[in-house]
């Protein structure tokens, strides 16, 4: 995993263990768990598929939820069906197959990933954060913006499919990008708020402008207050 490391220490080592559980990344207010009667479960959008245009169009988001995302989350449960591994949170899941087994890692981080994504955006969004979210990232980075546009080229050149994430990595904030399904909780990082960079993200608004769909999430779609959420959980 790629990482855009911050130029000099945090100065407040605010996090001294870090719990992969659902509740430490404070994702259980947010979205329902990874497990319900032994299925994993997609969570429902939390705004209506027109809710992120023109930045992202209802259709993108029709496709991508209802094709993509719920793909994942079918293959997951028939994967588990029966095994030790039905009924464990994605968490669990992620973690106990991360270099086991490359097929239930995938679909399985797939999910969270996805369901981790809807929630970085919101209509309305972009803007600047504030609060303890922003003074870390001046600490880190020199400044907010500095802060936001190492996420940017994180995402944008991140070469074929995959993310780009701000995270809590050792008490510091880091930017990095994953590949794939590869995301941050396999390196022991606390993510705060992800891009999505597969094509099927943006390819029907934006074709192969991957920059455009980026900057349109954030200058105008990125929830700020969903990171400062998983940052204080």
């Amino acid at each position: 995993m790629e990482q855009t490391r911050p130029s000099g220490p945090d100065r407040r080592q605010f996090m001294k263990t870090m719990a992969l559980g659902a509740a430490a990344l404070g994702l259980g207010a947010v979205w329902p768990g990874g497990a319900s009667a032994g299925e994993i479960v997609q969570p429902p959008l939390p705004y209506p598929e027109n809710a992120l245009e023109p930045y992202i169009s209802a259709r993108t988001v029709k496709f991508h939820y209802g094709k993509h995302h719920l793909g994942y989350v079918k293959k997951t449960n028939a994967y588990i069906k029966g095994t030790p591994w039905e009924g464990k949170s994605l968490e669990q899941i992620i973690l106990g197959s991360y270099r086991k087994d490359d097929y239930l890692f995938n679909n399985a981080a797939q999910v969270w990933n996805h369901n981790f994504y809807w929630q970085s955006m919101k209509p309305g969004g972009g803007g600047q954060p504030t609060g303890e979210l922003a003074s870390m990232m001046k600490a880190a980075f020199g400044s907010v913006d500095a802060a936001k546009q190492a996420l940017v080229k994180a995402s944008a050149t991140r070469f074929g499919s995959g993310w780009g994430w701000l995270a809590i990595k050792d008490g510091r904030l880091v930017v990095v990008s994953s590949s794939n399904a590869l995301n941050p909780l396999v390196d022991k990082m606390k993510p705060l708020i992800t891009i999505d960079v597969w094509e099927h993200a943006y390819y029907l608004d934006y074709q192969n402008r991957r920059g455009g769909y980026i900057r349109g999430v954030m200058d105008h779609l990125i929830n700020w207050d969903f990171a400062a959420r998983n940052l204080a959980s």
